[in-house]
């Protein structure tokens, strides 16, 4: 599918810092990530990259851009306010990271 530039220029898409990791007990998959995107209060990202980090406490600290103008969505239970940009398929997974460490809530442009 084909989208205009205006709207990709929709997406509001800003560098977070994960800031605390839990396992979504009642989910295989899910895993409850408290962002700061640079606002007064971290945001909660509800993601299914769970069966990635045996130890999701390696996320602690890391930078990845996040989707921050997505409507929020009820995920078992929990408002997730995002969405973390990464890719991968059936056997591989790859989180996007700046090069550098870059301040919270820098805009991806």
């Amino acid at each position: 599918m084909i989208i205009s530039y205006d709207d990709f220029a929709k997406l509001e898409i800003k560098i977070g810092t994960i800031i605390s990791v839990e396992i979504v007990e009642s989910a295989d998959r899910l895993l409850k990530l408290m962002v700061d995107v640079g606002e007064a209060n971290p945001r909660q990202i509800i993601s299914g990259i769970r069966e990635f980090y045996p130890d999701p406490t390696v996320l602690v600290g890391k930078q990845s851009p996040f989707l921050v103008n997505l409507e929020p969505r009820i995920i078992k239970g929990l408002e997730s306010q995002g969405m973390i940009l990464a890719g991968g398929t059936d056997d591989v997974f790859a989180m996007l990271q700046p090069s550098i460490t870059v301040a919270a809530g820098t805009p991806i442009r």
